[in-house]
C-alpha cells in the first residue's frame, strides 16, 4: 500500500497573506476607537471628525479585507503543478 500525503489547500504565503490582512484589520478598527468626551457636556468636532478616523480607518479596514480574500482564493503553487500534470 502506498502511503498518500496529505496536501494542505494553504501553504506559508497563504498564512502569511492571511495574517496580514487580519492585522490591518484590526489597525483599521483601533484607528477608530475614541473620540469620546470625558464631559458630556463638551463635544470636540476636531477629535470626533479627524481625517484618521474618517479616511485612514477605513481604507485600512478594506484593504485587509482584499488581502483576506486575495490569501483565501490564491492557489498554492504546489496545487498548480499537480493540476497541470493532472491534465
Amino acid at each position: 500500500m502506498e502511503k498518500e500525503k496529505t496536501k494542505f489547500l494553504f501553504n506559508k504565503s497563504n498564512y502569511s497573506l492571511l495574517i496580514i490582512g487580519v492585522v490591518l484589520n484590526v489597525g483599521g478598527f483601533l484607528l477608530m476607537i475614541g473620540g469620546a468626551a470625558e464631559n458630556l457636556n463638551d463635544f470636540n468636532a476636531d477629535e470626533l471628525f479627524s481625517p484618521v478616523r474618517l479616511t485612514v480607518a477605513p481604507i485600512l479596514i478594506l484593504a485587509g479585507y482584499a488581502v483576506i480574500i486575495y490569501s483565501i482564493m490564491k492557489k498554492p503553487k504546489s496545487l498548480k503543478d499537480t493540476d497541470s500534470k493532472e491534465n
